[in-house]
């Protein structure tokens, strides 16, 4: 069973506003996130894993991590394919940065 990964949609108040963010985003060529390192358990997401998205303290969609690979600065990007999978609502803290969330406790989708 594939590892993911949880992420506040910072900025975003709501499902509509995010998928927009992702829209946008897609224009300009592919969807990525960066952040300072590489998740230690990456080849646990690769193949099946998503970025689980949270907003107002829910898990409410995921984005498929379609791989990992070098960004500006020595920066790691998440590249996300930018069709969001709308999923089970379920509460969840805010937190900085990623997070994982095993397979066994991910929400399933709508």
């Amino acid at each position: 069973m594939p590892l993911h990964l949880t992420k506040v949609a910072f900025g975003a108040t709501s499902l509509d506003h995010l998928a927009d963010r992702l829209r946008q985003r897609g224009e300009d060529g592919p969807v990525f996130l960066t952040t300072r390192y590489l998740p230690k358990r990456h080849e646990e997401i690769i193949g099946g894993g998503s970025l689980y998205w949270i907003i107002k303290h829910t898990l409410v969609a995921r984005s498929p991590i379609l791989h990992f690979g070098e960004a500006e600065g020595g920066r790691v990007a998440i590249h996300i394919d930018p069709a969001l999978v709308l999923t089970e609502g379920r509460p969840k803290r805010a937190h900085q940065g990623w997070r994982y969330l095993e397979a066994g406790d991910a929400p399933a989708d709508l």
